[in-house]
């Protein structure tokens, strides 16, 4: 089934959304994304003469009630991106009677769900090694199907929109389809583009294929840099990875961020590039900053030959126009993850060069994939996001699903 398929007139969908948005000190939204992203499904399911229940998560409360992620801050926004008003229910494992009371057209939003340790199923204050953990484990995946159970009790349909979260097997993204029968359940149209977008990259692959991998810690990105070994032509490892890499050649990095426990790690991966013929892109300059601040004193560094007491904060423009010439021959292009301390504005130089480029690559015929939370961010700064092939709201779910994993969000529903 899906959502075009299904006629929601006169029934009620509980649609899981991904709507964890980045918040400022005053509970103000800085990047709507994942609010846009939903709109074309829920809007569709309102059109459509249905009523809607949409549940989220926000940040990680750690299954206890915390005001700093409560959804009902983001309640009047969410209202005026459907142009309609939306009601709010402070408990969301308590909102039967709210929903019960829907007719269609309204909207009513949910607090958040990982404020029930539930939503995400994991035994709470008890560690992995304690003998008792196995039992508290059981139990609470019990737990979670009766909270699921719940939820699925609101509504006649099940939407699945929050692409995000689709690598978790969590209450309200894979456990409660199993409370619908076949023909009431389905993607949204967000996860259906993101689907799409994951098989664009995996299976048509145009040649020359390059993929960016940016971010802090070689670790995090292990498994999709192994995956992606045995797909790309060129592979661009920048951010907080390159002085690993430097210090594991033998180089200088003063005080840059470095997994000293990973410096084999990255001589083998290097190894492994060469052996089946990647090229692999590192920098070789940065621009390195005596304080961790946007207003620090700066110099451009060797990679190899930092001094003690500044750190790389940035690729420096050496690396910037290698990075960007590799991009601008390419015809496949997947980028996670920036190349330098983007959220400084003094820090942008590389991450806006990497974007240009990939731009520029796609008005030339290139299919662009941008994903993974900063790499989102860093596009909609530089307001180019309507100027690449596709941004995708997701960040663990899209290098999950790249790596070839099952996502248990879509396993689902699709079977």
């Amino acid at each position: 089934m899906t959502i075009d398929q299904f006629d929601f007139n006169g029934k009620k969908a509980i649609v899981r959304v991904d709507f964890n948005v980045p918040l400022d000190e005053n509970g103000n939204i800085t990047d709507d994304t994942r609010i846009r992203g939903a709109l074309p499904t829920l809007r569709k399911i309102l059109d459509n003469g249905g009523a809607l229940i949409i549940m989220s998560h926000m940040g990680k409360p750690k299954g206890k009630v915390n005001p700093k992620f409560s959804l009902g801050q983001i309640k009047d926004a969410v209202s005026k991106a459907l142009g309609v008003p939306v009601e709010f229910a402070p408990d969301c494992a308590k909102a039967a009677e709210m929903a019960e009371a829907l007719k269609p057209g309204q909207v009513l939003l949910l607090e958040n769900l990982r404020f029930y340790p539930e939503e995400e199923g994991k035994p709470v204050g008890i560690d992995k090694e304690d003998p008792a953990y196995d039992a508290a484990k059981k139990e609470m995946k019990e737990r979670q199907k009766e909270f699921a159970k719940t939820l699925a009790g609101y509504a006649d349909v099940y939407v699945n929109d929050a692409f995000g979260t689709a690598h978790r097997r969590h209450a309200s993204t894979a456990v409660i389809a199993d409370y619908f029968d076949a023909d009431h359940k389905m993607l949204g149209y967000l996860m259906e583009k993101e689907v799409k977008a994951v098989d664009n990259i995996l299976s048509d692959i145009k040649r020359p294929f390059t993929a960016i991998m940016g971010g802090s810690k070689v670790s995090t990105k292990i498994g999709i840099i192994e995956n992606l070994m045995d797909k790309v032509d060129n592979l661009i490892l920048c951010g907080g990875m390159t002085y690993t890499f430097a210090k594991a050649q033998g180089g200088k990095v003063g005080d840059s961020l470095c997994e000293n426990d990973k410096l084999q790690l990255a001589l083998d991966i290097m190894a492994k590039a060469k052996e089946k013929g990647v090229n692999l892109v590192l920098g070789v300059d940065c621009v390195a900053g005596d304080a961790f601040n946007n207003d620090c004193n700066t110099q451009i560094c060797s990679v190899m030959d930092i001094p003690e007491g500044w750190e790389g904060m940035d690729a420096g423009p050496e690396t910037r126009k290698i990075f960007a010439d590799t991009i601008r021959g390419s015809k496949t292009i997947l980028w996670n993850g920036p190349a330098g301390v983007f959220e400084f504005d003094n820090f942008t130089a590389g991450s806006r060069a990497i974007a240009d480029a990939i731009v520029e690559a796609t008005k030339n015929g290139a299919f662009s994939l941008v994903g993974g939370g900063d790499s989102v961010a860093c596009i909609n700064k530089f307001g180019l996001a309507d100027e690449v092939s596709y941004v995708s709201t997701g960040g663990g779910a899209l290098l999950e699903a790249i790596e070839g994993k099952v996502l248990p969000g879509i396993a689902a529903i699709k079977g």
